[in-house]
Formats: C-alpha cells, sequence, structure tokens
C-alpha cells in the first residue's frame, strides 16, 4: 500500500446494564522512536513516518480486577509495541509477529503477578483484540472473543478468532450462527490473558491492507447486539467512522446492552 495513506477512527465504550463498572478498556497510540502517544477517541493519522496501534480488551474477575486487568494489558503493549523502532534505531529490525507475542507473553505473566498480589484480583483476566498498522502491513493480535472485522470488496471477514468451542463449531458449519448465538458454552473462553495460566497461545497474522479498506475492533457486548449482516451493512455505507460506529452501538444497546460495549472504527484513506 501507499506510505502516504491516513488511518481515520472513532470509537465508544458504555457499561451494560448488569452492573456499574465498565469492565471494557480501549486505547489508540501512535507509535514511533519516541516511544507511544495515546490519541483521542476520534481523529486521523498517517502511518508515513510512525505506526498506528489500535486495542479493545475486555477485562473479567471480581471487584475491580476486570477493569483492572483490560487496561494494564492496554498499558503494557503502548509500552511494548514502540521497543520495534528503538530497535531498528540500532540497525537490528525484529519481526513483527515475533514481537507481539513475546509481548502478550510478558504481558501474561505480568498480570498473573499482579493477580496474586491480593485476593481480590485472585484470577483476574482479560481480551484482548490488537490491530497494529505499519506503513507496509497491519498485524494483528487476539486472546479470548474480543474481535477485529475486515470490510473490503462489499463483505465483512472476521479476521481474529474466538477462543471458545461453540465459535469454532460455527465456523466448521456444524451450528448455525442463532445456533451458535444460543449456544450455552459460547462465552466460555479457553484462552485468556492472565486468569492464572501458566502459558498463552494467541492468535496472531499478518495482513496486507489498502486504500478504501474498514476494521471494525470490539468487545462480545457489541457481538451480543447486532449479527454478521449488520455489521456489513453498517461498514458499506458512505459515512464517517464516527457515524458508522455510532450506529452499530446504538442498535446493538437497543437490542442487547446487557454487558459492556466496546468498539473502534477505522477507515484507510
Amino acid at each position: 500500500m501507499s506510505q502516504q495513506s491516513n488511518i481515520h477512527w472513532a470509537g465508544f465504550t458504555v457499561s451494560g446494564t448488569r452492573k456499574p463498572r465498565n469492565d471494557d478498556s480501549w486505547i489508540v497510540f501512535c507509535s514511533n522512536l519516541d516511544g507511544a502517544k495515546v490519541l483521542g477517541e476520534a481523529g486521523e493519522s498517517s502511518v508515513t513516518n510512525q505506526d498506528m496501534v489500535f486495542a479493545v480488551s475486555d477485562g473479567m474477575g471480581g471487584g475491580n480486577a476486570g477493569d483492572l486487568a483490560s487496561s494494564l494489558i492496554l498499558e503494557q503493549m503502548a509500552l511494548m509495541i514502540p521497543q520495534t523502532f528503538k530497535a531498528a534505531a540500532t540497525g537490528f529490525f525484529p519481526d513483527s509477529i515475533a514481537h507481539l507475542e513475546e509481548a502478550l507473553k510478558e504481558v501474561h505473566k505480568h498480570i498473573n503477578q499482579a493477580a496474586s498480589q491480593t485476593e481480590d484480583k485472585k484470577g483476574m483476566a482479560a481480551t484482548l483484540a490488537l490491530a497494529w498498522f505499519t506503513p507496509e502491513n497491519m498485524y494483528l493480535a487476539n486472546v479470548g472473543d474480543s474481535r477485529i472485522y475486515l470490510f473490503r470488496d462489499g463483505k465483512a471477514e472476521q479476521l481474529t478468532r474466538d477462543h471458545t468451542a461453540a465459535w469454532l463449531s460455527w465456523k466448521r458449519g456444524e451450528i448455525s450462527e442463532i445456533e451458535y448465538r444460543q449456544h450455552p458454552r459460547r462465552a466460555a473462553l479457553y484462552e485468556v490473558v492472565g486468569g492464572g495460566h501458566p502459558s498463552l497461545c494467541p492468535h496472531l497474522a499478518a495482513i496486507s491492507y489498502s486504500k478504501g479498506d474498514r476494521f471494525l475492533i470490539c468487545s462480545d457486548g457489541l457481538i451480543d447486539g447486532i449479527w454478521e449482516r449488520h455489521i456489513s451493512d453498517a461498514m458499506s455505507k458512505s459515512e464517517t467512522p464516527q457515524q458508522i460506529a455510532e450506529a452499530l452501538l446504538k442498535r446493538s444497546i437497543e437490542n442487547s446492552g446487557v454487558d459492556d460495549t466496546t468498539l473502534v472504527v477505522i477507515h484507510v484513506e
């Protein structure tokens, strides 16, 4: 793709109705030799001389552990991803996928260590869906059931993998989308960041992107209130990222709204 492309984005997060605290966290930051600079809820930025990173994390655990876990994960990723620029400045160019995997495993250890210090944080964990745009590629990492979609040529495609057996059954064609949505173990995750698990096996991928591509990153709260076709319908409209994000959020909350709902819509111009 052209290194002159700009990335436009808009994001929102809303607490669910079943509890007062929002356990979702999300972040947008640019990454360069100076480190990470956290950006606002909506904006436009170039990837000519810097990388752009977008991430959503859905926390879980008792007390204040869920929101702590999700925010800690994003803070740590903002510290680790810019290390590739510092390494490049010394003449060493690390593989971005390998760097992402190593960073995630370090964050996994960090969350488990923080959880072991006090009883109210025991077992805290979170999901992660992260999109890292460089001038050449978008690198993604996901753990759990927060998702990244690509909308291209009139079709929305889920790039991430939900780490549940029910999702695998749906994608293999063993059950329908409605059967998946009604599955009693749809939210039973076998991979999370933290949670006291000794190891972590994230889904990692490199995706080439082009001008005109659109991306959606979201927590499972958004999916609770919309179907796959709703994502394609919304993303196909000639509207701004903010307008699309607002429409998806409104529809999801009207149909469900029980869980915390977070989304970021990204356009490559």
